[in-house]
């Protein structure tokens, strides 16, 4: 198998957690770099969305100019963000320092990978949400339909969607989607109860070239309903993203032969100074 692996660390602000970490570090948002990290404001970009593309401003840059480069490879690539990063393996870890930390973050593609073509995070489980917040953020559902406070199956996707990102949004997004996914998708998002989050996946550059194609046409599509102005507030301001995490659950496990593996979350901000 081959164990050659890039990623890529896609942060809006520089902490000095991210230097010996040996990945290469992309840029977004409108703070100043030092010259190591990748910025993507320049050739074929989305920039100006980066407000409410969040790390896909990134991505966008590197399917647009960089993953040409990689197509006759035997490589995997892969991503992930300021705070989260890819585990060599599934532990508990008590993060007790910078250096105990980078020993542990993946630095090659594991052995584990060798009948597989990409790699999603872990999933995060939707089931049993506070009552209180279901009924605050959920009103609506709950109106609709009183059985979503104890009916488990009816606590998904799509549920947590309209909760936490605007009623009723997820399902105009798929109106727009792409007729090979519309109807699965949607089943999707109505029967599962947990996804993969943080936008974070590795896999080979055609698998990437196939996965950031489908993704960004759909967004094209669903910035003609929701534009960008009256996108505000942490719930909606990223609302491509949010978009993105659940079509990445649905997308990867369609259409590449996928494992699920143990990232780990970081306060890069406060480590830094341990």
């Amino acid at each position: 198998m081959i164990n050659k692996l890039e990623i890529f660390c896609v942060t809006n602000k520089h902490y000095k957690f991210f230097e010996k970490t040996n990945y290469k570090l992309g840029a977004v948002g409108k703070d100043k770099f030092p010259d190591q990290y990748i910025r993507c404001d320049n050739g074929e970009n989305i920039f100006y969305k980066e407000e409410n593309y969040s790390e896909l401003t990134f991505h966008y840059w590197f399917w647009k100019n960089q993953l040409s480069l990689y197509q006759n490879k035997d490589i995997w690539i892969g991503f992930c963000q300021k705070r989260r990063f890819w585990l060599q393996k599934k532990e508990n870890i008590d993060i007790q320092s910078t250096k105990f930390v980078y020993s542990k973050l993946l630095k090659s593609a594991p052995d584990e990978w060798s009948n597989y073509n990409s790699a999603i995070c872990e999933p995060i489980n939707l089931t049993n949400p506070k009552i209180t917040k279901l009924l605050k953020k959920g009103w609506k559902n709950f109106f609709k339909d009183p059985s979503i406070i104890y009916n488990k199956k009816k606590q998904n996707i799509k549920l947590h969607f309209d909760m936490f990102h605007g009623y009723g949004k997820l399902d105009k997004a798929i109106d727009v989607m792409n007729v090979k996914d519309k109807n699965e998708f949607r089943d999707f998002v109505n029967n599962s109860t947990s996804f993969n989050p943080h936008i974070m996946f590795v896999a080979k550059p055609k698998i990437l070239d196939s996965w950031f194609t489908d993704l960004f046409a759909w967004l094209k599509n669903c910035e003609e309903i929701f534009g960008f102005k009256d996108l505000k507030g942490y719930e909606t301001k990223r609302l491509y993203a949010y978009l993105s995490e659940r079509y990445l659950s649905f997308w990867f496990k369609k259409y590449s032969n996928f494992i699920e593996w143990p990232y780990i979350f970081v306060d890069t901000e406060k480590i830094s100074d341990l």
